[in-house]
């Protein structure tokens, strides 16, 4: 009996397994089906081929490396003169990282549960990250510069408005992840809820809050970029002007630029969140 029983189990366990087997083949078929469908739809909509494009896609990169070749040594003069322009750029980012950073805080800390908040303002302040995470720093950007005019403010203020909702996010996602002993050591201690987060929580989150910052840096660079494609300034500006004129050499300069600007912040980035972590563990001895 008992073995006809785990037969049983058995036998019905592999027809559960076959059956999901056939659902997931089934699914993707479908979903191979609706692309091919869809991308047939496309090609026949667009006044090219994709195919005859795809053949083409190498000649832009190679006009521009050409052009940059016949430059010569003149070439690295560029660098130089579009370098105010990736400072604007920086300047901007780094404002905004700042205050959507500041902002972040106080939200994650708010919207995590396990920090002893007062629980009415946790789905306001998750609410709150939704929505500053819904609107892409593009679309709210043209809306500022309709108001506000052309300049690198309205850049800054949607740039620092989507990076609140986004660290916010993450910062709370390594609020519930702490430790919770030493939160609990200072509670029963009488500390108030300020000493408990500066001493108990923010050690242990600092140095993730410092990668996530720094990334979100990272981030808000190509974005401010972007903007500049609208009328906020900086590198991006200089960018459109170039690729209006097609104008190879400086493309691939400020190309340059903002790939060597990335690689400097991620090396420091990394050394940043290197010392903080071997802070912690020299206080920790």
């Amino acid at each position: 009996m008992a073995m006809t029983t785990v037969d049983q189990l058995q036998a019905h366990a592999s027809s559960l397994e076959r059956r999901r087997r056939l659902y997931t083949g089934l699914g993707a078929a479908i979903f191979a089906i609706l692309v091919v469908l869809g991308f047939i739809g496309a090609e026949e909509m667009n006044s090219g081929g994709f195919v005859q494009g795809l053949e083409k896609f190498f000649d832009y990169p190679g006009n521009i490396v050409s052009e940059t070749a016949e430059a010569g040594t003149g070439w690295f003069e560029r660098l130089w003169i579009y370098l105010p322009a990736l400072i604007e750029t920086i300047n901007m980012a780094a404002v905004a990282t700042i205050f959507g950073t500041v902002f972040a805080v106080f939200l994650s800390f708010a919207a995590t549960r396990d920090l002893q908040v007062w629980p009415p303002i946790i789905p306001v302040a998750r609410r709150i990250m939704d929505i500053t995470r819904a609107f892409p720093e593009l679309i709210l950007a043209l809306f500022l510069i309709f108001m506000l005019g052309s300049s690198p403010v309205p850049a800054i203020i949607a740039v620092a408005f989507h990076t609140a909702g986004a660290l916010g996010k993450l910062f709370s996602e390594v609020n519930e992840n702490i430790d919770r002993g030493p939160l609990e050591g200072m509670t029963a201690a009488g500390a108030s809820w300020t000493q408990r987060m500066r001493w108990a929580v923010l050690p242990q989150v600092l140095p993730n809050y410092t990668s996530y910052m720094l990334l979100r840096f990272e981030i808000n660079i190509r974005a401010s970029a972007i903007l500049g494609f609208v009328g906020a300034g900086g590198i991006g500006s200089e960018l459109r002007k170039a690729i209006s004129w097609a104008n190879g050499a400086d493309i691939a300069a400020l190309f340059v630029l903002l790939f060597l600007t990335i690689m400097v912040i991620d090396q420091i980035s990394g050394h940043v969140r290197r010392r903080l972590v071997g802070g912690m563990f020299v206080g920790a001895r």
